[in-house]
């Protein structure tokens, strides 16, 4: 059985082809998030991954091989949009926003299905820097030190962004609660 302990080791060419495939679903997520598109997650992970095999001596000892597939990921994410912008300035991108709103069939409670939506729509209105370091972190479960070095900033940025992120979620999802009366105050 391959360990997938995903600390830093280091790594063999043959070792990274046999470890890609127990990191995929975390890859998947992660691309899915970033895209927010089933069609370029797809894309995107199968770049990423050939990327990486294409240049396993990149992956420096001490590294974790999944944040350095992250770190690839994004990578090739920003260089698609950055593309995307100069082909297509106003050009409307296909989007699955038809399947979204289908009934999950295995969905066994509304309201725990609205909940989720709610907080996938909230991160994903989070600005791009703020909702990457939000999915590496507290999503993928990457240290602050892994993210960073995926992302290629200061560990500082990322507790910064992930802090702000953290802060514009709780206020969307604060729940408001009454106020006590004192004695002799009447409520409206």
């Amino acid at each position: 059985m391959l360990n997938i302990a995903l600390g830093p080791l280091p790594m063999l060419d043959e070792d990274l082809s046999k470890l890609i495939p127990a990191l995929l679903p975390r890859l998947w997520r992660f691309a899915l998030r970033l895209t927010a598109n089933r069609h370029d997650a797809e894309d995107l992970v199968q770049r990423a991954c050939v990327r990486a095999l294409e240049r396993p001596h990149q992956l420096q000892d001490g590294t974790s091989p999944l944040s350095w597939l992250f770190s690839i990921m994004y990578s090739v994410w920003i260089s698609e949009v950055r593309a995307r912008k100069v082909r297509t300035a106003n050009a409307a991108d296909y989007q699955d926003e038809f399947f979204d709103n289908l009934p999950d069939p295995k969905a066994s409670d509304p309201e725990n299905e609205l909940l989720h939506r709610q907080i996938i729509a909230a991160v994903s209105a989070l600005p791009d820097a703020q909702r990457v370091v939000m999915l590496l972190v507290a999503v993928e479960g990457l240290s602050y030190r892994e993210a960073a070095q995926a992302l290629d900033i200061p560990i500082g940025t990322v507790m910064s962004r992930l802090a702000r992120a953290r802060l514009t979620l709780g206020e969307l999802f604060t729940i408001s609660r009454p106020q006590r009366q004192s004695k002799g105050e009447i409520r409206p």
